[in-house]
């Protein structure tokens, strides 16, 4: 990957609030209200540099738990490179640094003409301007056969915490011998190479601890983010041990049944000793119950802004909202968040907009001291969200291994850096 790619676009990130926000109170005597919803990667990050910007905002945050556990890094928890307690944080510095409001609750109804959120105790929030950054929900039914309880069998683990550690005990109980399958959806969700990563590690554990097992990646795609980079690793590392089978070739899974503990194809069937579903996915039910999806499953938004196409006032971040070229990643929900609360704050002083710099880095360990990424650069062109050309970058098919252990170094620092930047 280049320079230019990690070290300018990365302190491009990390300066970008500082430079687009003042730190010059609101006009107004009464204090502005903003509510954001969601205490994830965008939501928190909104929170804090809303007040970061304006202190004299009287920003909220509501979020049912107490703690945020990340998906991030979820994958390592789920081979023993890692424990839950690593990738769980709270909200205490949010609220002791920076003065936002938490409310540890369920948002469950919207009012957009009113300008109220209602919760699950019956209360109401009022708002001058809503962030919603709701995350996304499995789409139960979609896959035949996968349901709710159907995830006490065959867990999709992809909302990180209780569905992580079910995953992790099953892969340890399970006989050297065994079959794992994954299955992965078709675009669009949440994290696109986490399937990848998470086939890879899993790889790794059977390689390390169960050597006779074997690992199925079923696939309803046939091309995915950084392709070649996950399959020459997966050739070199585990050859033997991890097989991918993309939808044209027959990886489609069309139906599970728990009670027969099996998988199915389109064309074969398969009775794992673990199974891995990841379902396909949309925006959480509080966006789509407000009409904010448009009847699509995903929220549209006016990116220099992130609000709403529906409802003005709203704004919405992260994995439930149309972006791309921009992935459903941590770190664009991180960056979105910025240029979002730098534009929430020009709003509502009744200045100009500036015009947001967006951009990504996905990092992915294929074997603990083995990493690669993939970054971008993003500008609003328009109302539409365009990569800058000649700014992407990629780690190289043939690099050394000097190389892959720098980027899985890298990749602990970003956990580390962005998990900071967010809650503390």
């Amino acid at each position: 990957m280049s320079v230019l790619t990690r070290r300018h676009v990365l302190g491009l990130i990390s300066g970008l609030p500082l430079a687009c926000m003042s730190t010059r109170r609101a006009w107004t005597q009464t204090p502005s209200r903003v509510v954001v919803v969601g205490g994830g990667f965008g939501g928190a990050t909104c929170a804090k540099y809303l007040r970061h910007a304006d202190p004299s905002l009287d920003v909220t945050l509501v979020e049912p738990h107490r703690q945020f556990v990340t998906c991030p890094f979820s994958n390592a928890v789920l081979v023993g490179l890692r424990d839950l307690a690593s990738v769980t944080h709270t909200y205490d510095g949010l609220r002791q640094r920076y003065g936002v409001r938490l409310v540890h609750a369920t948002a469950t109804a919207l009012d957009p003409v009113g300008h109220r959120v209602t919760l699950d105790d019956g209360s109401t929030l009022t708002y001058d301007r809503l962030v919603l950054s709701p995350g996304v929900e499995m789409q139960w039914g979609a896959l035949e056969g996968y349901d709710v309880a159907a995830s006490e069998r065959f867990p999709h683990a992809w909302h990180a915490g209780a569905q992580t550690l079910l995953l992790q005990r099953q892969l340890e109980a399970m006989e050297d011998g065994g079959l794992v399958v994954i299955t992965a959806p078709d675009n669009p969700y949440r994290c696109p190479p986490g399937p990848y990563e998470r086939a890879s590690l899993i790889a790794h554990y059977l390689k390390t601890h169960k050597p006779r097992s074997k690992l199925l990646l079923l696939d309803a795609k046939d091309t995915f983010t950084k392709q070649a980079l996950f399959r020459t690793a997966w050739a070199r590392l585990y050859p033997g041990v991890l097989e991918w089978v993309s939808g044209s070739q027959g990886g489609r899974v069309v139906r599970v049944d728990v009670q027969a503990g099996t998988v199915h194809t389109d064309f074969d069937e398969y009775k794992p000793a673990v199974a891995n579903i990841i379902p396909p996915q949309r925006a959480a039910a509080i966006a789509r119950a407000a009409g904010l999806d448009d009847g699509k499953g995903w929220c549209s938004i006016h990116p220099r802004t992130f609000e709403s196409t529906v409802h003005p006032d709203i704004h919405l971040l992260g994995d439930a909202i149309i972006a791309a070229p921009m992935p459903k990643s941590a770190f664009s929900a991180n960056n979105q968040a910025k240029v979002c609360a730098a534009a929430i704050v020009a709003l509502l002083r009744g200045t100009a907009v500036a015009e947001p710099i967006l951009m990504n880095t996905c990092y992915s360990l294929v074997a603990p001291d083995y990493g690669i990424s993939i970054a971008g650069v993003y500008r609003v062109v328009g109302d539409k969200i365009t990569a800058v050309e000649g700014t992407e970058g990629i780690s190289p098919v043939d690099a050394p291994n000097e190389v892959r252990h720098r980027e899985a170094e890298y990749t602990q620092s970003w956990y580390a850096n962005i998990t900071a930047d967010v809650f503390t």
